[in-house]
């Protein structure tokens, strides 16, 4: 079953603030009334008028206050979730940081694999407000909760292959909530069957939170009568800041999803086999 296709949608200014709009309505009724000039060149005038002023709002600091955030289309995700999500939203205090604020919380909404599309929308606030601005968040859930995969993987220099299948269903609860159970089958008579379950955010806390189920089975037959059986439960909190537990990573791009000038950098290290026996200290990769 294919993974639906995402449509990040980038943040819509409609208005900003009242005193704008009005500024904006004058010079088009200026434009309007100056009979002595054709349609094309009024529409030209208009133009640019429009295009001097979202360039104002992107490269000038023009205060504004977030007053409300509107959530639509979700009918089975908890209003929590997307509030906790578009928390930061609140915080803007220009227009240039709300559009910034708006980029960031639809690359963080996509990332939840529960949306087929989201769209954000900057309105200008109540009339008695001048200043504010409303943000309308839009989302469409998935249509296709559940998704599978199933593959075969050649392993060149050991002339063996490995089939392995995954099974997902997204959202049961309303939270974001990713469930899964893989199988593995390697020809080495080797196999692993796990289930676990992916939770953005568990209760109070703003990290998400894994569990995951694994039981592992090799058998040595070829060369003696011995069989490895392993049963274990991983728990996990990841940081979605600098840290995901041995992953770090600094982003000043000046937007996650068109960047333009900026830079990223990722590091990431896996420690395995940290045990007192004989099998300490297994592999350290960078």
């Amino acid at each position: 079953m294919a993974e639906p296709e995402h449509v990040i949608s980038d943040p819509v200014v409609q208005n900003h603030n009242n005193e704008d709009e009005n500024e904006l309505q004058e010079r088009s009724d200026d434009v309007e009334d100056d009979e002595d000039e054709d349609p094309e060149s009024q529409k030209a005038k208009l133009r640019n008028r429009f295009q001097n002023f979202f360039r104002r709002i992107q490269h000038e600091s023009v205060s504004i206050r977030v007053h409300d955030v509107l959530i639509k289309g979700n009918t089975k995700t908890k209003d929590t979730l997307i509030e906790a999500e578009t928390a930061s939203l609140k915080d803007a205090s220009t227009i240039k940081e709300l559009l910034a604020a708006s980029g960031d919380v639809s690359f963080r909404l996509q990332a939840l694999e529960i949306f087929d599309s989201v769209k954000i929308t900057l309105d200008s606030g109540p009339p008695e407000l001048p200043g504010t601005a409303n943000v309308i968040v839009d989302v469409v859930e998935t249509k296709s909760p559940l998704l599978g995969e199933i593959g075969v993987f050649n392993k060149g220099e050991a002339s063996s292959s490995t089939l392995e299948g995954t099974l997902k269903y997204k959202n049961i609860f309303g939270y974001g909530d990713l469930w899964d159970g893989s199988l593995a089958y390697d020809c080495d008579h080797k196999a692993e069957a796990s289930a676990g379950v992916f939770l953005p955010r568990f209760k109070g806390l703003g990290n998400p939170v894994t569990a995951r189920l694994f039981l592992q089975s090799r058998d040595w037959l070829k060369f003696s009568s011995f069989k490895e059986r392993s049963l274990g439960l991983s728990l996990g909190l990841f940081s979605t800041r600098n840290h995901d537990v041995y992953t770090f990573k600094i982003d000043r791009r000046n937007s996650p999803l068109r960047p333009t000038r900026g830079f990223a950098f990722v590091s990431t290290t896996q420690i395995g086999g940290l045990a007192p026996d004989s099998h300490s200290l297994r592999f350290l990769r960078q």
